[in-house]
């Protein structure tokens, strides 16, 4: 392949990827808890290139000289960004916004946990507080049967009131977990991620431990999408698209040229 065709291929590629990730972010912009997503870029392996191969054998007087050419780009990693979204205040007790670092554990169906930061939660048939997708807390909470109230305090302690009494029951307390790099967790889909090795194994705690943040109840996290950022950055990749088309254009007639040349 002529190599500038090359070059151009993997522009489109690396860039074809980074507008699904803003076009993802933007379709969820309104997802509680979400958090948008950044595509990283790095530079294909330079090859050093005699400028003698470039020109004609026979001119034996050019002195030597090593230019480097690049091979393209490529994308190097997606990462997630974690910072805080704005917490909005709603009338479900079920709902939870963590403010801070800390992230929700969730036991997913193959029996590994997950993390999320979306406290939309609700009682499943069982009375486990589990997420929108059915996930169970980890360790298991379970609402007694009766439960007509319940108090969730900014360390996650969850108090119950059964058939209307004035009394509370305690269910239990909720645990959280934080990374030393939760940029490099990876992402599952339905909000959750799971632990890697660049985002190092899950410190476990509980909201108020130092790192873990608070819980609020009534309360949920929004999605920290800026959008017209985000469109400003679809722009953006729109114009260099167009830039690469015409590069693209610009080789296809050179080679036509050298076709025509060779014809002639």
């Amino acid at each position: 392949m002529f190599q500038p065709l090359y070059v151009a291929a993997t522009g489109l590629s690396a860039y074809e990827d980074e507008m699904l990730e803003i076009t993802n972010n933007l379709s969820n912009s309104q997802t509680i808890g979400f958090k948008k997503s950044r595509t990283e870029m790095e530079s294909l392996t330079y090859v050093p290139k005699s400028f003698k191969d470039i020109l004609d054998e026979q001119m034996t007087d050019v002195p030597e000289v090593i230019p480097e050419f690049g091979t393209g780009v490529k994308v190097s990693a997606t990462r997630s960004d974690f910072t805080q979204g704005k917490i909005t205040t709603t009338s479900n007790p079920l709902d939870i916004a963590i403010q801070g670092e800390g992230f929700l554990v969730f036991k997913m169906p193959d029996g590994t946990v997950a993390y999320g930061r979306a406290g939309n939660l609700h009682a499943d048939n069982e009375g486990n507080l589990v997420d929108p997708n059915g996930h169970i807390l980890e360790p298991g909470l379970t609402l007694p049967e009766g439960t007509t109230s319940v108090i969730i305090q900014q360390d996650g302690t969850i108090f119950a009131q059964i058939n209307n009494t004035t009394s509370q029951t305690q269910v239990g307390q909720i645990t959280l977990a934080k990374f030393n790099n939760s940029a490099g967790l990876k992402s599952l889909g339905q909000n959750l991620y799971a632990e890697t090795e660049a985002s190092g194994s899950a410190i476990t705690g509980y909201a108020a431990d130092i790192g873990f943040g608070t819980i609020t109840q009534y309360a949920q996290e929004e999605s920290n999408v800026d959008v017209i950022a985000e469109m400003m950055r679809m722009v953006m990749v729109q114009r260099i698209f167009e830039a690469i088309t015409k590069a693209v254009s610009s080789y296809e007639n050179i080679i036509t040229n050298v076709e025509r040349m060779k014809q002639g």
